[in-house]
C-alpha cells in the first residue's frame, strides 16, 4: 500500500505520524512510504532519516495526499485539508470527531475511511490514547505549575511548598490514564493531591499505588463542588471513548474557586469537561473567566516532539501495517480492534459514540464494510 505522512498543520504541532524506524518495517514488509519535505525535522528526524530507511520525499502535502491510499497523521484533518482527501483513501489518525460537528460532517463529505486512533479498544484499554495520555498528563501539572506562578496571573504557589508553608491543592477529576500520571507529577512535586473517580474498583487501585500524599474520593456533582474552592490546581482528565467529555465543572461553579486559581483542561479536544474551557495553543494558552485561569491547549503532547513521535510510533505502527496489509474492508472484518477504531466509512458513521453526539445515524462497521469491497 502507498501510505503518505503529511507536515502537521495545527499551531505548534511539531510531531510527525512515523519515524524513520516506523517507515523501515513499513517499506520491508512491502509498502511505499510517502513523506512530505520537513514533516520530521521538529522531532527530530530530518528527510535523509527517511530516505535512508526507504521513504520518498514529496515536495508539499498536495503530493502527499494525491500519492498515498492511506494517510497517516497526529492530529484531525484541518479546513484546508479536507479537499485533498478523496473518496476511498483511509485516514488514520486522532480524530476526536465528537467534539465537532463540522469536521464530522467533513469527513462523511469526503467519502473516506476514518480510522481513529483514540477509540481502538483491545479488551477495556484504548492502547493508542494512551501514551498521548501519559505525556499529557505529566505535562498537566507542569503548565499548571508555571500558570499557578504570579508572573503568569496565577496565584503565586509552589506546588510542593517548603517546610513550614503549606503546600499546594490540586484537584484531579479522573482516575485514568491522564488522571493518574497528573496526580503522580504532582505529588512528586510534593503537592496535596485529591482525585476523583466514579470506578470505585479503580479508586480502590489508585488507593493502594499511589503515594501518601494523594487521597482518593468518589466523583458525584456535589462532591467536585465541594472540593473546589480548596483547589489551588484542577486538573480535567475525564475521557468517554470517541464520545464528547461530561462537563463536571459548570459556570456557576467558577465563583466557588479561588481568584487566580488554575484549570487546566485535558479533555478540550473531546469537547472538555469544564464549561467554560475552550481550545487554546501553545502559543496562546491561557484566558481567565470569572477570575480563574484556564489553560486549554488541545495538542499538549505536541510540545515535547521527540518524546511524543517515538511513543505515539511504538504504539500505533502494527495497527498502521495491519491496515496497509488488509485495505479497510478487511481490516474492520477480521480485526476487532481495527473495528472499533472506524469512526465514518465511506460516508457512514460506525462510531456510536460520535453518532450519538450529533443525533447521526450509527451504522455497524461490519455491515459499512461489506459494501467497500
Amino acid at each position: 500500500m502507498k501510505i503518505g505522512v503529511p507536515t502537521e498543520i495545527k499551531p505548534q504541532e511539531n510531531r510527525v505520524a512515523l519515524t524513520p524506524a516506523g517507515a523501515d518495517r513499513l517499506v520491508t514488509e512491502g509498502n511505499e512510504v510517502f513523506i512530505q519535505s520537513g514533516a520530521g525535522v521538529n522531532s527530530g528526524f530530518p528527510d535523509k532519516a527517511y530516505t535512508d530507511a526507504g521513504a520518498t520525499v514529496l515536495a508539499d502535502a498536495d503530493a502527499v495526499f494525491a500519492t498515498a491510499e492511506m494517510i497517516v497523521k497526529v492530529k484531525e484533518p484541518l479546513p484546508e485539508e479536507f479537499p485533498r482527501m478523496r473518496e476511498g483513501q483511509i485516514m488514520f489518525t486522532y480524530l476526536h470527531l465528537a467534539a465537532s460537528k463540522e469536521l464530522t460532517e467533513a469527513m462523511i463529505a469526503t467519502g473516506s475511511h476514518c480510522f481513529a486512533y483514540e477509540t481502538l479498544e483491545v479488551g477495556r484499554t484504548l492502547p493508542l490514547l494512551t501514551p498521548m495520555s501519559e505525556v499529557a498528563g505529566r505535562m498537566a501539572i507542569q503548565a499548571g505549575a508555571k500558570v499557578l506562578e504570579r508572573s503568569q496571573g496565577g496565584l503565586g504557589i509552589l506546588l510542593g511548598g517548603v517546610p513550614g508553608v503549606k503546600r499546594a491543592k490540586v484537584l484531579v477529576l479522573g482516575g485514568g490514564v491522564v488522571g493518574t500520571q497528573a496526580a503522580r507529577m504532582a505529588c512528586g512535586l510534593g503537592a496535596d493531591v485529591t482525585m476523583m473517580d466514579i470506578d470505585l474498583d479503580r479508586l480502590r487501585y489508585l488507593d493502594d499505588v499511589m503515594p501518601k500524599n494523594c487521597r482518593t474520593v468518589y466523583s458525584t456533582s456535589l462532591a467536585v463542588r465541594e472540593h473546589l474552592p480548596h483547589a489551588d490546581l484542577v486538573v480535567g482528565a475525564v475521557l468517554i471513548p470517541g464520545g464528547a467529555a461530561p462537563k463536571l465543572v459548570r459556570r456557576e461553579d467558577l465563583k466557588l474557586m479561588k481568584k487566580n486559581s488554575v484549570i487546566v483542561d485535558v479533555a478540550v479536544d473531546q469537547g472538555g469537561c469544564v464549561e467554560t474551557c475552550s481550545p487554546t495553543t501553545h502559543a496562546d494558552p491561557v484566558f481567565i473567566v470569572d477570575d480563574v485561569l484556564h489553560y486549554c491547549v488541545a495538542n499538549m503532547p505536541g510540545a515535547v516532539p521527540q518524546t511524543s513521535t517515538m511513543a505515539l510510533t511504538n504504539a500505533t505502527l502494527s495497527y498502521t501495517s495491519q491496515i496497509a496489509r488488509l485495505g479497510a474492508s478487511a481490516a474492520i472484518t477480521e480485526s476487532n480492534e481495527l473495528a472499533t477504531a472506524s469512526n465514518v466509512i465511506a460516508g457512514q458513521v460506525t462510531c456510536r459514540a460520535v453518532a450519538e453526539a450529533f443525533g447521526m445515524e450509527y451504522v455497524r462497521p461490519e455491515v459499512v464494510a461489506k459494501t467497500i469491497g
